[in-house]
């Protein structure tokens, strides 16, 4: 069933209308309270800053943590090293 429900999600002193599934709400909702939070804790630090620089910022930040996480979740070089230990391991016991 593809139910999109409309909801308005207030983030950065903005309102932004998005169209989204019923079952992603809590999830979107979510993410749109991680950015004002984010965008809150940079603008107290740098009050100067325009709140489009502060934005970026906070963009940044996020896209950065991304890709921290991605690293992290990364098992390919495991996987490798298991593959080459069985192999050494299947040798050792042909040979017995």
């Amino acid at each position: 069933m593809n139910d999109k429900i409309k909801i308005n999600l207030q983030m950065a002193g903005s309102s932004y209308p998005v169209t989204i599934n019923r079952e992603d709400e809590e999830m979107v909702r979510e993410a749109a309270r991680q950015v004002n939070m984010r965008f809150n804790l940079i603008q107290e630090r740098y009050q100067n800053v325009s709140p489009e620089r502060v934005i970026a910022m906070a963009a940044y930040q996020f896209a950065l943590e991304n890709l921290q996480m991605k690293d992290r979740n990364d098992t390919e070089p495991y996987t490798t090293k298991i593959k080459e230990l069985t192999e050494v391991l299947e040798t050792y016991f042909k040979e017995e």
